[in-house]
């Protein structure tokens, strides 16, 4: 499951954020200072962290630069101050990106989901991905069965990749259109529905009581291997 990390003082913007990202499939922990937002970082190596400029203990810009120095983990700042010169000193310290208060939470959304494309597209390439007696293969693009490989088309490998990866999240119809389909594809999100239909009758025992790929009512679909 992807983790993001919240390290903002301020707690009704902390919480809502917390909620609409965990609306999304992802899993969230808070930190309410620099602090203990470092020490959690640390602790728990997460996907991302959403970093407030100013705050207590430590301000923002001093944690960003600790955690660039130890590690490549995407970190998108949040701040009241939006000059030019604020956005030039905040991406010097090694922000990933940066959104002035106040914001939407659809452009934070989108933000986030850009900061973990680029935080994949830099990671080593992992080459399969297992779970119990189902292997997906990345690089040659294959998927085996109880040893047995299974045809898929390629939004159906897509398709289970991206769910595979964030494996026992619950990712939302929207979230997987965009995800393989793209943000600019003009169709219907059922057409999710569709693919996750053609994924159960080639994956799962029983595609009318599926035990891999399981519908969560009213949000989307959680891969459970």
């Amino acid at each position: 499951m992807t983790s993001i990390l919240i390290v903002e003082d301020e707690d009704n913007v902390r919480e809502t954020l917390a909620l609409n990202l965990q609306a999304e499939g992802y899993d969230v922990t808070q930190a309410k200072d620099g602090e203990a937002g470092l020490a959690m970082a640390r602790a728990e190596s997460p996907d991302l962290v959403i970093l407030d400029v100013m705050l207590p203990k430590l301000d923002g810009l001093t944690v960003c630069r600790i955690l660039r120095r130890e590690s490549s983990v995407p970190i998108l700042l949040l701040t009241a101050r939006g000059t030019e010169t604020d956005k030039i000193v905040g991406l010097e310290t090694g922000a990933d990106d940066y959104i002035v208060k106040p914001f939407s939470v659809g452009e934070l959304l989108a933000r986030v989901r850009a900061a973990l494309r680029r935080g994949r597209a830099s990671a080593p390439p992992t080459s399969a991905i297992e779970a119990g007696d189902l292997r997906l293969e990345l690089a040659p693009r294959r998927v085996y069965l109880a040893e047995r490989e299974v045809s898929l088309s390629p939004r159906e490998f897509d398709l289970l990749a991206a769910l595979m990866r964030d494996r026992g999240a619950v990712l939302s119809r929207d979230l997987l259109l965009e995800r393989v389909w793209g943000s600019d594809y003009p169709g219907d999100p059922h057409t999710v529905d569709v693919h996750i239909r053609w994924l159960r009758q080639k994956l799962e025992r029983d595609p009318s009581a599926p035990e891999r790929i399981l519908t969560v009512r009213g949000v989307g679909y959680r891969f459970e291997g």
